[in-house]
């Protein structure tokens, strides 16, 4: 066998194997989800006698509050108590009037904003008088005391919910990040009410400890503060995530608040990557998470980290539709992992809008961006920078420059992705799409999944 049959030999080894291997793969992850589907479909199941299902609604931006809202209908069914999950905007008054109790877990997102899956709650059924003195409710509330409106949709839920005459069982339930004090005293009201034994205390998933294998800085002399690509690799349990995924990371110097960070990367890369901003306090000192990953740590080092799915920011029923993807700074990461998953699965009709500082130190992952232009992934790029004109211009500035074309693409039945900062980029492209296709258009957007957010 001559050298050029040794080498066709090989290559098709390695094919098969890779092949085996991605079969493999996408095998266990769809066991995994046929799992989780016959759970879910538990926890919604009715009870035998026919009672009337509680309702339990969530109000959740990356996950939190619609996992705590699952974990409570399985809790509820194990009593033989039949339930009904949804998000808060999927709720009707009809859904509030026919229902005897209902259990609500809100997150709050921004200032005492509602998430966008709660939005058109707050909005329609939030601003209409509807007498509910029927209704027996409970909240759990979700925030961060870091800000200043602590809880505050929660809150506002609730004074909604007593002025429309609904009756409390209990006082609402505030926890600080998960706080576990919180979730058992949750925990002990719902067993009271079901009329169980109070269950063992709910635990979040635990860490894993990951080797942190490579860093680069992608913009050494930016005016602007060091970015990072970072990639890590699971040192021990498999790791299986999807595209629009975070990652939670605990360092060393707080082991009581993880940081979130987009993951940039899809599976079949092998590693999660990772694009952070090194942050830094008003006296210089380093961010405690940020400053562990992109400089205290040292390559190999291990880091505690725990993958969390994102549902809302997925693509579900999207990744078929053309794609429109927005957003700035490191918010690139989360807009990456899609059009990887795009690219992988022959997805062409991608638009991407992405807005840094400067071209010339700022164009963060540029060759892959530019490669997936030649290769007819990106069908349209618009790379914003505010800073190489007299003039600074935005994301939203372009969109409503290109308001035809947004017009066209949402005709098609493309899909919304946003990714990055809330403070200015979000706000500011809502606000064109709501110039362009009217507030009617963007709440259609939002009750069709079509609109999607990961801002921060």
């Amino acid at each position: 066998m001559n050298w050029s049959d040794t080498t066709r030999l090989i290559v098709a080894t390695i094919l098969v194997v890779a092949y085996l291997a991605l079969c493999g793969g996408i095998y266990l992850s769809e066991r995994r989800k046929r799992r989780q589907a016959l759970r879910d479909a538990a926890a919604l199941r009715p009870a035998a006698d026919g009672a009337q299902p509680w309702l339990i609604g969530y109000a959740s931006q990356t996950g939190s509050a619609e996992q705590l809202a699952w974990q409570t209908a399985r809790m509820l069914h194990t009593a033989g108590v039949p339930t009904r999950v949804t998000a808060l905007s999927d709720i009707s008054i009809d859904d509030l009037m026919q229902s005897e109790r209902a259990l609500f877990v809100v997150s709050t997102y921004g200032e005492g904003d509602p998430p966008d899956n709660a939005s058109l709650f707050a909005t329609k059924l939030m601003n209409a008088k509807q007498a509910l003195s029927h209704l027996h409710f409970g909240v759990l509330m979700l925030g961060d005391s870091h800000y200043a409106h602590f809880c505050g949709f929660g809150h506002t839920l609730t004074s909604w919910l007593r002025k429309s005459g609904a009756q409390a069982l209990f006082e609402s339930i505030a926890a600080d990040n998960g706080n576990t004090k919180a979730l058992h005293t949750w925990q002990h009201h719902l067993s009271h009410l079901a009329g169980t034994a109070d269950t063992p205390d709910w635990q979040a998933p635990s860490y894993q400890q990951w080797r942190l294998a490579a860093r680069q800085c992608l913009n050494p002399d930016s005016a602007g503060a060091p970015t990072f690509h970072l990639e890590l690799e699971a040192i021990t349990d498999e790791a299986i995530w999807e595209a629009g995924d975070l990652v939670q990371v605990l360092a060393p110097a707080d082991q009581e608040r993880p940081r979130e960070y987009s993951v940039a990367s899809i599976p079949a890369d092998g590693r999660v990557h990772l694009l952070v901003r090194q942050e830094r306090r008003e006296d210089g000192t380093l961010g405690i998470a940020s400053g562990w990953l992109t400089e205290q740590a040292l390559v190999g080092a291990t880091i505690d980290l725990r993958l969390r799915p994102h549902s809302n920011f997925r693509l579900g029923d999207n990744q078929h539709r053309p794609l429109i993807l927005i957003g700035n700074g490191t918010g690139l990461a989360g807009l990456r992992s899609h059009l990887k998953a795009r690219a992988a699965n022959g997805m062409q009709r991608n638009w991407l809008v992405f807005g840094e500082r400067n071209a010339a130190n700022d164009f963060y992952y540029r060759d892959e961006i530019m490669a997936w232009q030649n290769q007819g992934v990106l069908e349209r790029a618009d790379i914003v920078f505010s800073r190489d004109q007299e003039q600074r211009i935005y994301v939203q500035d372009k969109l409503r420059e290109q308001a035809e074309q947004v017009r066209s693409w949402l005709a098609a039945d493309a899909a919304i992705y946003v990714c990055g900062s809330l403070e200015g980029m979000a706000g500011g492209v809502e606000a064109a799409l709501t110039d362009i296709i009217g507030s009617t258009g963007v709440e259609q957007l939002i009750e069709q999944g079509r609109y999607r957010r990961d801002v921060y």
